[in-house]
């Protein structure tokens, strides 16, 4: 019988394990996450600019719509056209500012069916406010308006005053 030595098979060591091979580098691995960071900013900021500039378009109706109303009713309460006319756009200016808007970006229209003070006269206060798009103002030399927004309101002249 010949002897007991036996020799390792595959030429490995004698214990007869082979080391484990190493997988080959991945090109791939980890860019599933700069992809997905990349994708993210990507689609995300447009969403976040029209969010804002949504926001914005509504704090201009809800200060327009304000600033209307408020203008028709102090323009009733004064004693002559110039006095209400120059309250109407006090009122205005406060209201505009109040919702974070430039004031010298509204305009007032007023309007009367006859006389503007007749006791028994409607008047109409119409604002239109240009509304910028946010984040832009910071540029220099740049102004770029979302859209113009407007609002009219009507209150009737008391027959006592």
């Amino acid at each position: 019988m010949p002897s007991s030595t036996r020799k390792p098979a595959c030429g490995g060591p004698a214990g007869g394990s082979l080391p484990a091979a190493e997988p080959p580098p991945d090109s791939q691995q980890g860019s599933a996450i700069v992809e997905f960071v990349f994708l993210a900013v990507l689609l995300m900021v447009p969403v976040a600019y029209l969010i804002l500039t949504v926001g914005a378009l509504q704090g201009g109706a809800y200060a327009v719509v304000g600033a209307a109303d408020q203008a028709a009713k102090v323009f009733v309460l004064q004693s002559d056209d110039g006095a209400g006319r120059q309250a109407a756009e006090a009122a205005v200016s406060l209201a505009v500012a109040d919702m974070g808007f430039d004031p010298a970006d509204a305009r007032l229209t007023i309007t009367c069916d006859g006389g503007c003070l007749t006791p028994g006269t409607m008047v109409r206060a119409r604002v239109t406010l240009r509304v910028d798009l946010p984040l832009v103002g910071g540029l220099p030399g740049t102004r770029l308006s979302a859209a113009e927004v407007e609002a009219s309101a009507a209150q009737k002249v008391g027959r006592f005053k």
